[in-house]
């Protein structure tokens, strides 16, 4: 039995004119609807052009004898991915965070279809590397970035992994009570909830709320370390704010719920990835096994 060629993965997602003209019947309505915005539709139709041209030079790139297939964001959960997949997120960073939690040691190329349009933390590259860089993935000769990834557990044994952050609290922000525990500490607490990121997710919402707070954590990406945030805690007669801002390493972050509905466990950002967290309920934060391979510049 022949050895099976490598196959290539491009993940993408819908782009904004994709979304308009799935729900618009005509480009007059769309354009209609549009300027009453505010929006252009002839931008949105050059920014899928420039997405649809990126695509097509990612696949020209992919040798003809290998194998390839292209998956929407929303079809990541469904599919299978083989161990030696070579992953290729063309789109925004979050792209890269979306698909991290469904692979386990497969090699990630980001690529940027719109170069300065996007941070670029995570997609690197342009569509013109990938020529030279796949057959180098495939030798296993790419410089790689192991990444630290989150993991929650609930005490009944359900998990989510995340790339940038862990967030427990109320699913409608509302106030979440809560105890929380790290290592011998312990603090009851009344806040807008709290995160657990990595070191990549150092750079985004957790990034947003040490600046609000003016507070800093030493996090890096590749550190098997994680960074405590609660959200607006409250000092009240029963309710601390001692614990609210930590580097963890060694102890995981312990959180049991206080509150009767409501209560949430979510990752990256995306709420409808969740686990309920009903009263009396426990959750475990801590830095997972698993890390995202994602490919460096040399």
């Amino acid at each position: 039995m022949g050895v099976l060629a490598p196959r290539v993965v491009i993940v993408r997602r819908e782009t904004e004119f994709e979304r308009v003209r799935a729900v618009y019947a005509t480009a007059a309505s769309a354009r209609f609807v549009l300027e009453r915005k505010g929006l252009k539709l002839e931008a949105i139709e050059a920014a899928h052009a420039e997405f649809a041209a990126a695509l097509r030079h990612a696949r020209a790139a992919i040798p003809s004898d290998w194998r390839q297939s292209i998956i929407m964001r929303d079809e990541i959960a469904g599919f299978v991915f083989g161990p030696d997949d070579i992953v290729v997120a063309i789109g925004q960073d979050g792209l890269v965070a979306n698909v991290a939690k469904y692979l386990d040691g497969q090699t990630v190329i980001g690529v940027d279809p719109n170069p300065g349009a996007n941070a670029g933390q995570l997609v690197r590259f342009a569509p013109a590397d990938l020529a030279a860089m796949l057959p180098a993935a495939a030798a296993h000769r790419l410089k790689l970035d192991a990444r630290v990834m989150v993991l929650a557990r609930l005490d009944n044994g359900e998990e989510l992994l995340a790339l940038n952050e862990i967030f427990v609290g109320h699913r409608s922000h509302q106030s979440a009570r809560y105890t929380l525990k790290l290592g011998q500490r312990s603090e009851r607490q009344s806040s807008s909830g709290l995160i657990v990121a990595t070191g990549t997710g150092a750079t985004g919402w957790a990034a947003s709320i040490l600046l609000a707070t003016r507070r800093s954590l030493d996090l890096t990406p590749t550190a098997a370390r994680l960074g405590l945030l609660v959200r607006e805690p409250w000092p009240g007669p029963r309710t601390g704010t001692s614990l609210v801002a930590e580097v963890v390493e060694q102890e995981p972050v312990v959180v049991t719920s206080e509150m009767d509905y409501g209560g949430t466990v979510f990752a990256d950002g995306i709420e409808s990835d969740r686990l309920s967290f009903a009263w009396g309920r426990s959750v475990s934060i801590k830095p997972a096994e698993r890390r995202l391979m994602l490919a460096l510049p040399e």
